[in-house]
């Protein structure tokens, strides 16, 4: 019998002072059997970043050529794609080739070494963003998965705080390539 997903359950508050975006979101998300914690928050965190009221999660980990995050405009055209962790180069151009914007948020102990290997390949790509979070900050941020958050992002010149009843996280997101936040 395959293991299902586990739901989790989160409210965001978001103050995006860069944007000027204030909203709450009220998300369920599946996790994975093989999805860790760590990935999920970042997919939040990722959430929180280009939020906006067309965001929508993709299949995660069982999609293959999908988006981890998706804005799709009215016909379902994909705006911006975004996608979490240490994604092959050739979905990234593929996916430049579909979306108006394309983000990567990368993390984990293997980035840097990712990077390396296809930063001279993903430097041609104009409409991709790509952004390295430190491995203690995820790390931070997974021991706070909780099957029911309540978080509070505050975004403001690049930084971003995030709250919870747990605690708060201090987050300095290190971009790579293109401009941080700049989706919506």
């Amino acid at each position: 019998m395959a293991i299902k997903a586990t739901i989790f359950k989160a409210t965001l508050q978001i103050a995006d002072m860069d944007r000027h975006y204030y909203a709450d979101h009220a998300l369920t998300l599946a996790r994975h059997p093989s999805e860790t914690d760590e990935r999920m928050m970042v997919r939040l965190l990722a959430f929180a970043i280009y939020a906006n009221e067309f965001l929508t999660f993709g299949k995660g980990i069982s999609g293959d050529d999908e988006p981890d995050i998706a804005h799709k405009d009215l016909t379902g055209a994909i705006e911006t794609w975004i996608s979490v962790g240490l994604p092959d180069e050739r979905l990234i151009r593929k996916a430049s080739g579909r979306a108006n914007q394309v983000v990567v948020l990368s993390y984990g102990r293997s980035a840097d070494i990712w990077w390396n290997e296809n930063s001279k390949d993903l430097q041609r790509l104009k409409n991709l963003t790509v952004i390295k979070l430190p491995t203690d900050t995820t790390l931070a941020l997974a021991a706070l998965a909780n099957r029911t958050m309540q978080l509070q992002y505050t975004v403001q010149e690049g930084h971003i705080m995030m709250t919870s009843d747990s605690g708060m996280i201090e987050i300095e997101p290190k971009v790579l390539q293109g401009k941080f936040g700049n989706a919506g």
